[in-house]
């Protein structure tokens, strides 16, 4: 397993999680090595996954600073974006049901793996003046989200909500990520992992077959949302050289640099 991931198991529940340090930045590597852990958990019997983070934050997203390293290198630019939405429709196309126990912020790429999930249970920041916060802020760094991705946020938020917080690239704070549906449940910190274990436990009791083929088609329309035609890769590539994106995907390199 690599070192960027850390899996622990509960029985027939293996949590796998994010172990990239400061903050769990999604990296290709990084992206391609969660892709490999689900695979791995499938291949060896496993019933169920929690996906889980580091305290604090769970992940802060795509690692711009690594994006914008290839510079002109369209190829290298791929290949990075490829392995995160790889690691996307691996969730997404998971046989096994996942929980996202987010122990913290959740922005942008980090909210896109929790929207793969069956379930999301999301930390409560033991400062009420400082509240995690979970959402799509693409916009706010100079990204349009694909139309894959705004289906993802859709389908759990609604139709209308979802406009409103993709154009304005909002991150929403825990109480009201749970009141909109953003997350099922918001717990203590130490306590987002049990009660990630204790959910899945709970759906596992079910008889099996029913259960896993009734998740599939419920799912379905999560999994062609990231379809390739939703995507639209090269229209994103376009969009993330464009001199206005590139402008503010500087400032926010520069921001993290200090």
């Amino acid at each position: 397993m690599s070192a960027l991931i850390e899996t622990q198991d509960h029985g027939p529940i293996r949590e796998i999680r994010l172990a990239r340090a400061p903050v769990n930045a999604l990296n290709t590597e990084l992206c391609r090595a969660l892709i490999d852990a689900l695979n791995a958990a499938v291949g060896e019997g496993v019933r169920g996954v929690v996906l889980s983070g580091g305290p604090k934050v769970f992940s802060a997203g795509l690692d711009v600073p690594h994006l914008m390293s290839h510079g002109d290198d369209r190829n290298g630019l791929l290949d990075s974006w490829s392995a995160f939405f790889g690691a996307t429709r691996t969730l997404a196309e998971l046989r096994i049901p996942v929980v996202a126990a987010l122990t913290g912020h959740s922005p942008a790429g980090g909210c896109v793996l929790a929207l793969c999930c069956d379930y999301r249970i999301m930390a409560r920041s033991p400062d009420p003046s400082r509240p995690f916060a979970i959402g799509l802020n693409e916009v706010q760094v100079g990204l349009v989200a694909p139309e894959g991705i705004q289906q993802l946020l859709r389908r759990v938020v609604g139709i209308y909500r979802a406009e409103r917080l993709l154009v304005a690239g909002e991150l929403v704070p825990e109480a009201r990520a749970l009141e909109i549906g953003l997350v099922d449940e918001l717990v203590t910190a130490d306590l987002v992992v049990p009660r990630a274990i204790a959910w899945l436990q709970q759906l596992l009791a079910l008889p099996s077959h029913p259960m896993l083929q009734t998740r599939a088609i419920a799912r379905a329309d999560l999994v062609a949302a990231l379809h390739a035609d939703n995507i639209q890769m090269d229209r994103f590539l376009e969009g993330w050289y464009a001199p206005d994106a590139q402008r503010a995907l500087q400032a926010l390199v520069n921001r993290l640099g200090k």
